[in-house]
């Protein structure tokens, strides 16, 4: 029985510590990934077989500690690091990096699903809607004209309140998210605001591909709900926007590299623990043949 366990302790270390240079090598893989947040795997130990349980003493027999022989190792958690990247300069306006707390929204227009996004490479597609790289559409408040600001909860485009006769030209982007459009008569009006949204668990969401995370309900949105209210930029202790700029991966390879080594070696010991078994049980087998 003993080394049954043994060989089924070198199994779980294998099994788990595989999973561990998964999460490291992905990490690596995205290095250069807009946005990345990198994930660590955390490991507990397996339940543990009880020879003998402890017992207190009695007056006459002092107390007697347990007896128990563990069976391995699991893998406890993968868990996000949020932390901060890196702002790096693109001069492109579209290109937005949030400064602090807190995920762009962007909703897929077709599913209706909503996604939140620490990837801020935009772009305007043919409608003049703001969108991701794979057309998502980005969420925040629309509608504003000349005489009053954006309150409407949607998709944010411009070139809706183009005056007579004239032409958009440019836009803009500031820290709190008002997208303001400029235009051939010399006018200039903040036509949507961006909006942020925050989560009280982040480390419920749930990664979709495509710097996406889904499970927002999970994670608790802050602010009533999904960009209920008082999510500008800025304010409720949300970052900032920087326009022209882009959030690089937060992955430390010096870090990275460490800890893959001594997955490695972690993996390399089980393995072994593995192949001592065997061949003790491979001389016990011998033993009864003689």
């Amino acid at each position: 029985m003993a080394l049954i366990g043994t060989l089924t302790a070198g199994v779980s270390a294998l099994r788990t510590f595989s999973k561990g240079l998964e999460v490291i090598g992905n990490n690596i893989a995205n290095i250069n990934t807009t946005g990345f947040k990198s994930s660590q795997a955390t490991f507990a130990e397996s339940f543990s077989n009880t020879l003998r349980g402890s017992s207190p003493s009695n007056g006459t027999t002092s107390s007697m500690p347990g007896i128990q022989i563990g069976t391995g190792v699991q893998l406890a958690s993968i868990n996000t690091n949020f932390a901060q990247g890196a702002l790096n300069s693109t001069g492109v306006t579209t290109d937005l990096g949030v400064s602090g707390r807190g995920f762009f929204m962007v909703q897929d227009a077709a599913s209706g699903t909503t996604y939140a996004t620490r990837d801020g490479s935009f772009r305007f597609d043919d409608a003049g809607y703001l969108v991701t790289q794979n057309g998502l559409r980005v969420r925040g408040m629309t509608g504003g004209t000349a005489l009053a600001a954006p309150t409407t909860l949607g998709d944010l485009r411009i070139g809706q309140s183009l005056p007579l006769g004239a032409e958009l030209q440019s836009i803009s982007i500031d820290r709190v998210g008002n997208l303001t459009e400029f235009y051939s008569d010399g006018s200039s009006v903040a036509t949507n605001r961006l909006q942020l949204q925050n989560f009280n668990d982040t480390s419920a969401l749930m990664r979709e591909g495509n710097n996406l995370y889904s499970g927002l309900d999970a994670a608790g949105p802050l602010g009533g709900g999904i960009l209920a209210g008082g999510n500008n930029p800025g304010e409720g202790g949300l970052g900032s926007l920087q326009s022209g700029v882009l959030e690089s991966s937060n992955v430390d390879l010096t870090a990275q590299f460490s800890d893959l080594i001594t997955t490695q070696r972690s993996f390399q010991a089980g393995s072994r623990l593995i192949t001592v078994s065997d061949t003790i049980l491979e001389d016990i087998v011998n033993l009864k043949r003689n």
